[in-house]
């Protein structure tokens, strides 16, 4: 797999914004019947043509929000103690009411490699990103609204979600 163009990404997204953000909409408020089985094979075949090491712009561009669990675990790991784990890398967001990072790209990132120095210990947030068949579906389709700017992942999860679903419909007729 080849390094993902982020320009390209921007431009597409730009240009289509409107579009994928009402077909994630309309998706949401109608679910089709057959939807988690559609959902759950696109998945498959965007993890076969994405590889995040060649991207990492959610760890550059995002950031994840920290329950408590995640910063307690990060910073037994780290040989910190919460408070001062939050002190020096978090900030809690009012309006959100979440714990994320003071800056980005991510601290944890290695710009190098675009590895993550505490991916064994990292929040779950980052774990389960982009979120892609996260259950249940219609609860978290608005996620794709905001990742899909960020992530080549979500974007072509949306676009093959879009096309098998147009597909679909124009098989029951």
């Amino acid at each position: 797999m080849q390094k993902i163009d982020l320009k390209s990404l921007r431009k597409k997204f730009r240009k289509n914004k409107k579009h994928f953000r009402s077909f994630i909409t309309k998706t949401e408020n109608h679910l089709p019947k057959n939807f988690k089985s559609i959902a759950v094979e696109m998945e498959a075949e965007v993890w076969k043509e994405t590889r995040c090491l060649s991207c990492a712009n959610c760890c550059r561009s995002m950031t994840p929000t920290y329950t408590n669990a995640d910063v307690k675990r990060i910073s037994a790991h780290l040989g910190m103690q919460p408070a001062a784990f939050r002190k020096k890398w978090l900030y809690y967001d009012k309006k959100e009411r979440d714990w994320m990072n003071t800056s980005q790209p991510c601290q944890f990132l290695d710009l190098r490699t675009n590895k993550c120095r505490i991916y064994a210990v990292r929040p779950r947030d980052c774990a389960s990103f982009p979120h892609l068949t996260r259950k249940p579906f219609a609860d978290y389709m608005y996620v794709h609204k905001q990742n899909i700017e960020y992530c080549p992942a979500t974007m072509l999860f949306i676009e093959k979600l879009h096309h098998a679903i147009q597909v679909d419909r124009i098989a029951k007729y």
